[in-house]
């Protein structure tokens, strides 16, 4: 029995991949629990449809986060907070508070999930952040942490 997978089944498949099972496990296990359909004429032109728009899609995504990496390496990005006498500045310099300053500054949305400061930031002066903006992109920005 020839099944489509729905989703990765472990010591068997990856998603989209079309594998031969037998009618057992197929019919019994596979197919009630959504982890796959069976392999007719009809979904195996549906599976390729799909496999072509998402790598149109991944293919745009790609596009996009190039531009955005050329377009924002090598800055650096200023970000004023309170601060003590000392340098210690009150609570710790935030992703958010990065992609919110990437944003006002170039117009660009950045998931906050995918900034990592290299450590804490709990003080005054410059740090290296690194954005993580698509599995083959990362891009490192520095930051400049001034008080208000």
């Amino acid at each position: 029995m020839k099944i489509i997978l729905k989703q990765d089944v472990k010591n068997l498949g990856y998603k989209d991949d079309v594998v031969t099972v037998k009618n057992g496990y197929g019919n019994n296990f596979l197919i009630p629990r959504g982890y796959g359909a069976v392999a007719t004429e009809g979904n195996l032109k549906m599976l390729a449809e799909n496999i072509k728009q998402a790598s149109y899609k991944q293919d745009r995504i790609l596009a996009d986060a190039t531009a955005l990496a050329s377009k924002i390496e090598g800055k650096t990005y200023t970000i004023s907070t309170k601060a003590g006498n000392t340098g210690r500045i009150f609570g710790a310099v935030t992703p958010l508070q990065l992609a919110q300053v990437i944003k006002s500054v170039e117009g660009a949305d950045v998931d906050r999930r995918k900034i990592v400061f290299d450590k804490d930031i709990k003080e005054l002066g410059t740090f290296t952040a690194t954005l993580n903006l698509h599995k083959t992109i990362s891009v490192p920005v520095n930051i400049e942490v001034v008080a208000e």
